[in-house]
C-alpha cells in the first residue's frame, strides 16, 4: 500500500437513519447491525423519556406496573419508553450514554429521541444540555408526535404550552450544548385541499424556531399492538397509498416553508415504515420498496433523510423481527433485503472525495457522518482474493471502507478480515481497490476540553495495518 491519499465523507442526497430500540424491541448492539447492513448508517435513533417529577421515576413504567388492565402500551402515567437516567444527579454511565457512544464509535451519529414532562425546571434542562455536549453533533428530537394525544406530556399541558415548551427546552439545551440540532416533529399536511399542518396556529413559532422539521408516518399500522391481533375483525389499524403519503410529505415540507417566510430547512421523515401486521411481510417489503424508490427516482432534493423504523421489533416494524424465546436473536424478514439494495442506490450514499496527497503520520478528523477526513490507499489484487486481512499494531479506532462495504476496527481488535466485501461483489480481474479509513472517537464522545472539541474529534495514525492479500486457498481437495 502506498501513494495514501486525503479523502472526505460528505452528506448524501437523501440520508438513511435507523431506529434501534424502542417501546417495542430492545437495543441491538451496532456491531451486529453494520454486519447485517454493510453500511454504517447517518444516525441511529434511541427513544427515551424523561418524567422526574414522577412518583414512579425512574422506572421504566411498564415494568413496575405490568400490562394487566391495560388498554393501549400508551395506558401508563408517562411514556413506556427506556428512562433517560442522566440530567441532575443522573448516571452517565447507564445504559442510553453506553448506546450512544457504542453509535458514535461506529461513525454515526444520534438521534437523541425525547419524551418530556413539559413541567421540569429550566436546570433540569441544562443539565440535559451538559450531558450530550461531548457528543458531537447530535439530533434531539423533544416530544415528538407532539401533536398527537398519545403520549403523557399532552394530557399535561395544553398543546400551544407543548410549542412553547419546545421552543424553552431547545433554547436552553442548545446554550450548553451548541452541537445539538433540534428537531421538530409536528403534525404534517395530511389534506392536500386544505393545506394546512395540524395545529398550524400553535405551532407556527416551534416551526420557526427549530432547526429540523419533521414528521412521522406510517403508510400502514396496527396502532393497537400488542393488545389485539389484527384481522378482519379488528379496527386497529390503518393504511394509506404509498404515492399518496409521499405527496404529503412533500406538501408539509413546503407548508413548513411558507411558514418561515420561504426559509428552507432541512426536512427529515424521523419515523417512516409499514407493519407487517397489516400488509403481511411480502407487502410491507414491496410498499417499502416503493417508498424508496419514490425518493430516488424523483430525486427529491427537499428530503434530508429518512429514518426506518426499527432494526429489530417485538411485533411486525423491523427488519428483524425479535425471536419470542431469545430477545438476542432476531428473525430477518423480507425488507432487509429491500432495505440493504436501496441504501447502497447512490441516491442514498454519503459522498467520498479525493482532496489531495499526504503521509504518514496524519491526523484524521471526524466531524460527524457526514463531515469526517480520512484516507485513502490502494490495496492491489491479482484477481479473486481468497484471503484479505489486515493486521493491525496499535490501539486506534477505525471505520473501513473497501468494494463498497465497511468494517469496524475497535480499539482492542488486531485483525480484520475484509474478505465480506468480496462475496457478495466480485472483482473483474486484476487491479487496484481503495481501502478507505476514517477514525471516529474511540471512547464515544469528543475531547471538549479541545478548542473544537465540541465539534470535532482528532486522531494521529502513526503506521498502516500490515497486510495479507492471497487469490489462492492454503491447500484445497475437492474428492
Amino acid at each position: 500500500m502506498e501513494n495514501i491519499k486525503l479523502i472526505r465523507l460528505g452528506k448524501a442526497n437523501c440520508s438513511v437513519d435507523l431506529g434501534d430500540g424502542s417501546e417495542r424491541g430492545e437495543y441491538v448492539s451496532q456491531d451486529y447491525i453494520l454486519s447485517r447492513l454493510g453500511r454504517p448508517m447517518r444516525s441511529i435513533s434511541l427513544m427515551y423519556c424523561y418524567y422526574p417529577l414522577d412518583k414512579e421515576w425512574p422506572a421504566r413504567i411498564s415494568e413496575l406496573m405490568g400490562r394487566e388492565g391495560r388498554n393501549s402500551v400508551w395506558d401508563y402515567p408517562y411514556d413506556d419508553y427506556f428512562p433517560y437516567t442522566g440530567g441532575i444527579g443522573g448516571d452517565r454511565n447507564s445504559a442510553v450514554f453506553q448506546q450512544m457512544r457504542d453509535i458514535r464509535r461506529h461513525g454515526q451519529d444520534v438521534t437523541l429521541t425525547l419524551t418530556i414532562d413539559p413541567r421540569v425546571s429550566d436546570e433540569q434542562l441544562a443539565a440535559i444540555g451538559g450531558d450530550l455536549k461531548s457528543f458531537g453533533r447530535l439530533f434531539l428530537r423533544i416530544n415528538h408526535e407532539c401533536t398527537g394525544n398519545w403520549f403523557a406530556f399532552t394530557k399535561r399541558a395544553s398543546y400551544q404550552e407543548i410549542a412553547d415548551f419546545y421552543c424553552r427546552a431547545s433554547r436552553i439545551i442548545k446554550e450548553k450544548a451548541p452541537n445539538v440540532q433540534t428537531i421538530l416533529c409536528a403534525g404534517g399536511v395530511d389534506d392536500l385541499e386544505k393545506n394546512e399542518v395540524h395545529m398550524e396556529k400553535e405551532f407556527t413559532q416551534a416551526i420557526r424556531e427549530t432547526d429540523i422539521w419533521s414528521v412521522d408516518k406510517y403508510i400502514a399500522l396496527h396502532w393497537g399492538w400488542p393488545m389485539d391481533v389484527c384481522d378482519e375483525n379488528t379496527y386497529t389499524y390503518s393504511i394509506y397509498p404509498v404515492k399518496e403519503s409521499f405527496d404529503l410529505f412533500k406538501a408539509s415540507y413546503e407548508r413548513f416553508r411558507y411558514l418561515c417566510d420561504g426559509q428552507s430547512k432541512p426536512m427529515v421523515l424521523s419515523e417512516i415504515n409499514v407493519d407487517g401486521d397489516v400488509t403481511g411481510a411480502y407487502g410491507q417489503a414491496e410498499m417499502m420498496k416503493r417508498f424508496m424508490e419514490l425518493i430516488r427516482d424523483e430525486k427529491a432534493d427537499w428530503l434530508d433523510g429518512f429514518s426506518f423504523y426499527q432494526f429489530r421489533d417485538r411485533g411486525r416494524l423491523g427488519l428483524e423481527i425479535q425471536d419470542p424465546n431469545n430477545e438476542n436473536v432476531g428473525i430477518e424478514q423480507p425488507v432487509m433485503d429491500v432495505f440493504r439494495d436501496i441504501i447502497n442506490a447512490p441516491w442514498f450514499m454519503p459522498g467520498i472525495k479525493e482532496t489531495g496527497g499526504t503521509e504518514l503520520p496524519v491526523t484524521l478528523r471526524w466531524g460527524s457522518s457526514e463531515d469526517a477526513e480520512g484516507i485513502a490507499v490502494n490495496m492491489h489484487f491479482d484477481g479473486e482474493p481468497c484471503f484479505c486481512e489486515l493486521y493491525f499494531e496499535d490501539d486506534s479506532n477505525l471505520m473501513l471502507e473497501i468494494n463498497g462495504r465497511w468494517f469496524y476496527k475497535s480499539p482492542e481488535t488486531k485483525f480484520v478480515d475484509l474478505m465480506p466485501a468480496f462475496y457478495n461483489k466480485k472483482l473483474n480481474g486484476a487491479g487496484d481497490v481503495p481501502l478507505r479509513i476514517f477514525a471516529p472517537p474511540a471512547s464515544g464522545e469528543n475531547d471538549i476540553s479541545a478548542e473544537d472539541g465540541v465539534y470535532n474529534y482528532y486522531y494521529t495514525l502513526e503506521k498502516l495495518p500490515k497486510i495479507r492479500i492471497s487469490s489462492k486457498p492454503v491447500a484445497f481437495i475437492s474428492e
